[in-house]
């Protein structure tokens, strides 16, 4: 399937600059792993060496929290819209 992936600024520097990225797969961890293959140092941030997302970066698809759905496992529609959001922390 083809969506797109919604990077935050933070995160752009490791994927070539770019905040919009059109992606191919059939599942969201499928998605995250096709993106890791074009940019290793996306992936690292993106998922752990297990290829489990990290617990401070969520993923919405289509607004709706992948947590709360089946995880890396969520099937990905086609034209769907995939959201990065990393936890930040301040005081």
């Amino acid at each position: 399937m083809s969506a797109t992936l919604r990077l935050p600024t933070v995160l752009a520097a490791a994927a070539g600059g770019t905040t919009v990225h059109e992606v191919r797969g059939a599942t969201v961890g499928e998605v995250v792993a096709e993106v890791a293959g074009r940019f290793p140092a996306l992936g690292t941030r993106l998922r752990d060496a297990r290829g489990e997302p990290y617990p401070y970066v969520m993923f919405y698809l289509d607004e709706e929290d992948i947590r709360f759905q089946q995880g890396f496992a969520t099937p990905v529609p086609d034209g769907a819209e995939i959201v990065v959001v990393p936890a930040i922390a301040g005081g």
